[in-house]
């Protein structure tokens, strides 16, 4: 079983939805490097569940606690230790799934792989509830990036079909709804609202940008900048799609469509378009790291699913009881941006060592 990533650090996280506590340590880090704390309470919040009307009514404080690793409000050079306390669990409500899975949940698979041994409630460590952590390892990432020059940021390009039209690099992101313009985003709300009404859910896709990026980071077949953040993404749950520049419409251009003219601009090689996403050969080339990553509707739906009982071999209805996101796209916003900072960081002290061989 593994959840843990990256080479330079590594980041592993631990616990289960409803465990007393989940949590990430993250080895690596350089020592000296700051931590503001408030900073990453602040970037937390935007994850938090229980805030408003698209979100579980679950509420947490996720309030990060440092184990170990910081002394004096700067990383110290030991692997840094932060758990959060889960406070609002109620584990009876899955009490009828542990032998009956849930339609689009691991409950299935992970029955199989851990010989119906595996803790499901509230979807166990496979739950949406250990992007909590993740997101302490990347608000922590996404501060030492900055003060390299590098920013990441993403919006709700898209929910259940409603698209928000504009230029994530040069327009303002909404704070109370991460969209660029608010009548996308109202019409994303009335979906989701519409959705929860009829005991369903929806999902939508995310876009993210990396700006600030050095040429070189990253490297050829296995070692590519899309396949380290993919690896990364990926590790969200519910994430079933991600493309690079313009993806895969580029299946539908020729070459000379698709291709990005190089020039000179400020004395430096930049290119005139960005199709490529700012990565050629697996290695960025300095322009705007883009992608976006589609999310599926939270499988978690009050509306009756069929499913079957493990124990019995039948075939059964099953309700499902519990508090869920009618859209969890909203929340994952913050986590895209974690889970790009984590890999280009990584990616990032690779660059130094290899520069300093």
């Amino acid at each position: 079983m593994s959840e843990s990533y990256g080479e330079n650090i590594q980041v592993t996280i631990f616990g289960q939805s409803h465990a007393p506590a989940i949590g990430v340590t993250i080895d690596g880090l350089p020592a000296g490097e700051e931590i503001d704390l408030d900073e990453l309470r602040a970037f937390l919040s935007r994850r938090a569940p229980g805030n408003n009307a698209w979100s579980t009514p679950r509420k947490e404080a996720d309030e990060p606690e440092i184990q170990c690793g910081m002394a004096n409000g700067k990383t110290c050079g030991a692997p840094l230790t932060a758990i959060i306390r889960n406070q609002n669990t109620r584990p009876g409500d899955y009490a009828n799934l542990r032998t009956v899975p849930r339609p689009g949940h691991a409950d299935y698979t992970a029955y199989v792989k851990y010989d119906g041994s595996a803790d499901m409630s509230g979807g166990g460590h496979f739950s949406g509830r250990l992007t909590a952590p993740l997101c302490i390892a990347g608000g922590i990432c996404k501060q030492i990036l900055k003060r390299e020059g590098i920013e990441i940021k993403a919006r709700l390009q898209a929910i259940g079909g409603i698209e928000d039209p504009g230029d994530i690099l040069t327009e303002e992101i909404g704070t109370d709804f991460p969209v660029i313009h608010g009548e996308a985003g109202a019409k994303m709300q009335e979906c989701i609202a519409k959705a929860l009404s009829e005991g369903d859910s929806v999902g939508g896709i995310i876009e993210c940008v990396v700006t600030g990026l050095p040429v070189g980071l990253g490297g050829p077949l296995f070692d590519g900048m899309e396949g380290r953040i993919s690896q990364a993404v990926f590790g969200i749950p519910a994430v079933k799609g991600i493309e690079f520049g313009v993806g895969f419409a580029s299946a539908k251009l020729r070459g000379s469509e698709n291709n990005d003219a190089f020039c000179i601009k400020d004395g430096n090689v930049q290119t005139e378009t960005n199709r490529c996403g700012g990565i050629l050969g697996g290695i960025t080339n300095g322009m705007p790291v883009l992608f976006r990553a589609a999310f599926k509707p939270t499988p978690s739906i009050s509306r009756p699913q069929k499913s079957v009982d493990l124990t019995t071999g039948e075939e059964t209805t099953l309700e499902i009881k519990g508090r869920h996101d009618p859209c969890i796209v909203p929340r994952a916003v913050p986590v895209v941006e974690a889970a790009a900072a984590i890999a280009v960081y990584d990616a990032l002290l690779g660059r130094r060592k290899e520069l300093k061989r």
